[in-house]
């Protein structure tokens, strides 16, 4: 009986990941799917990918550039629009776009004199703005949450890690209990520190 319950156990560390991997990206396909409404599975899909590239493509163009920046311009001069439209634009600048602010993998030290260390991404070198000279932005993201928390903390507290930004997301994400250590640059493999930010 004990068998069988660890046969049972095991079937399902290796089903149940493929299982939610396979609904959640039929989930979103079929979502987008719908934006078009197409008695075909999929053809709505593939029409708005289709558009997006599109899209792309003419936003990289001179010529229609200049428009996208027109329209970028009104859409920032209205008041709700423009919060949610900026925000959103950020957002997604930070992740694909030419801005890219998830790139830059850290060690973050959260109180003074403490060993505990916490990882992260920093998303700007310098917070001037807010008075703050000798400080940088740091966003931590929460495990097994699509969420995070921005900190403020001096440079001198912040290290550089040898770490590309997808291997630690994925470590963050799961907590700690991802196992990449065969892959050449990944966290476990490389929590070895760089300098730090300020030097």
């Amino acid at each position: 009986m004990r068998r069988l319950a660890g046969y049972f156990l095991r079937g399902l560390v290796i089903m149940a990941p493929l299982a939610l991997t396979i609904y959640v990206c039929y989930s979103i396909v079929m979502a987008i799917d719908g934006w078009i409404p197409v008695d075909i599975p999929g053809v709505g899909f593939a029409i708005t990918l289709g558009l997006i590239t599109l899209v792309g493509a003419l936003g990289s163009n001179v010529l229609t550039a200049s428009l996208v920046k027109v329209i970028d311009g009104l859409l920032e001069k209205l008041p709700f629009v423009r919060l949610l439209y900026g925000t959103a634009k950020d957002f997604f600048e930070a992740f694909v776009g030419d801005k890219r602010r998830f790139d830059t993998a850290i060690l973050v030290t959260l109180y003074p004199g403490s060993e505990a260390k916490a990882l992260g991404f920093m998303t700007r070198k310098d917070v001037e703005m807010f008075g703050l000279t000798d400080h940088c932005a740091v966003y931590l993201p929460h495990s097994y949450n699509f969420s995070g928390q921005l900190l403020l903390v001096p440079r001198e507290h912040v290290t550089l890690v040898q770490s590309g930004s997808a291997e630690l997301m994925s470590f963050i994400v799961s907590g700690g209990v991802t196992d990449k250590s065969a892959t050449p640059g990944s966290v476990t493999a490389v929590i070895s520190a760089r300098p730090t930010v300020g030097d």
